[in-house]
């Protein structure tokens, strides 16, 4: 690649990759405290479908043709591996799909409280998830809306298009719910779920309620630039002034069917921050990429990589939840439940949600240099063993 500096306009679009980030701006990785998450996803990505890793090689035993196919890492924040175990996950979920409409709603916090949620990841975006969901099983459950019990999956996301840290939580809801003599109960009207407004006041007053009462219990951390919430007097004067506004969340359009939603489960699941076809440059300074509705933002290569290890996620951390009837204590019942359906759902997904796996055994076929002979396998070994956490960071020359 051709020596560049600065974000303009270039011709040629070679394929690009995060790991070709990593490897042009070492000392963003030097100079960052990287956690033992983020320091693992580096490592992963960096040795992702390389020899590191070993794999097979294709081999033509008539003119010698080699064709190596290297591993994947497989860790959920490597945009190369997201599509297998998108695939994978949407074919899990049919069995809990029921035939009728679904909402998608969106819930966002205020910008006054993230640096607060990314000191306190963990505890704050299970907060979130469980005054999301708690929100919406309220709402159904009173009869002036539904007077039901719904299903819903809850997806977190933590970015915007250009890589900022945004907290939010995409969730998908059941167009109706079972009644307490388990018959299923739809909603007034298809054309919206609950009250917009009533949905973001109760989201605001449960999830500040819970930040409450971790922070009397001492469970978030208030160090550092957030030294003066410290103080209880200057954190409660916080907490009015984010009751004194009015949160974001919004309902889209109801899905046409199951289609829709197998492939808006596809787009949403397993996204990471940025994927690999969204990179336009990588120059010796900056890294240039696509937003959205034909737009770009540059970045210098050591922001790029500060923000893109801003939505590594604690270890462990479940970053897709079903509550209500999606849980998995109700899937027997919701089998019944399907069964009483005149419609019924197809047994496999729409294609575009089918992926096949990049680390599959390819199809044997005939060599495509002399087209004499059938490709045979033979194992790759990894070149040397898969990169640990203290092996992410480059290592001085």
């Amino acid at each position: 690649m051709a020596a560049r500096h600065g974000c303009g306009e270039h011709t040629e679009r070679p394929a690009l990759d995060i790991a070709q980030i990593f490897d042009r701006f070492p000392a963003a990785l030097e100079t960052l405290r990287l956690t033992p998450e983020q320091a693992k996803a580096v490592g992963a990505i960096r040795a992702c479908r390389t020899a590191r890793l070993g794999g097979r090689v294709l081999v033509c035993s008539s003119c010698g043709y080699q064709s190596p196919i290297y591993n994947s890492c497989r860790n959920r924040h490597c945009p190369k591996c997201q599509a297998l175990a998108q695939g994978r996950w949407v074919e899990a979920r049919m069995a809990h799909i029921l035939p009728v409409p679904y909402f998608h709603v969106v819930f966002t916090v205020p910008e006054q409280l993230r640096l607060l949620i990314h000191r306190n990841r963990r505890v704050f975006f299970d907060l979130i998830f469980s005054a999301a969901s708690g929100s919406l099983m309220t709402l159904a459950a009173d009869p002036r809306h539904l007077g039901a019990r719904i299903g819903l999956t809850a997806v977190l996301h933590t970015w915007t298009r250009d890589l900022n840290f945004h907290p939010h939580l995409h969730t998908i809801v059941t167009g109706g719910g079972l009644t307490l003599d388990r018959k299923w109960l739809a909603l007034r009207s298809r054309r919206f779920l609950f009250p917009v407004k009533a949905l973001s006041r109760l989201f605001r007053g449960k999830l500040l309620a819970a930040v409450k009462r971790v922070y009397t219990k001492g469970q978030l951390r208030t160090d550092g630039p957030l030294a003066h919430l410290a103080d209880p007097e200057t954190f409660q004067l916080l907490v009015d002034s984010l009751y004194g506004k009015e949160w974001v969340v919004y309902s889209k359009r109801p899905f046409a069917g199951p289609a829709q939603l197998y492939a808006y489960l596809g787009h949403y699941t397993h996204r990471v921050g940025i994927s690999n076809h969204r990179l336009l440059d990588i120059g010796d300074t900056h890294v240039r990429f696509k937003t959205r509705f034909g737009k770009t933002a540059c970045l210098r290569g050591e922001e790029f990589v500060r923000r893109f290890l801003l939505h590594v996620l604690p270890h462990r951390f479940v970053k897709i939840r079903h509550y209500g009837l999606m849980g998995s204590v109700n899937a027997q019942a919701l089998d019944a439940l399907r069964a009483t359906f005149p419609i019924s759902i197809a047994a496999s997904p729409p294609a575009q949600a089918r992926t096949r796996s990049p680390d599959s055994t390819p199809d044997l076929d005939l060599c495509p240099q002399c087209g004499r002979a059938t490709l045979t396998q033979q194992t790759l070994l990894p070149s040397r063993s898969p990169p640990s956490l203290s092996s992410a960071l480059p290592r001085p020359a």
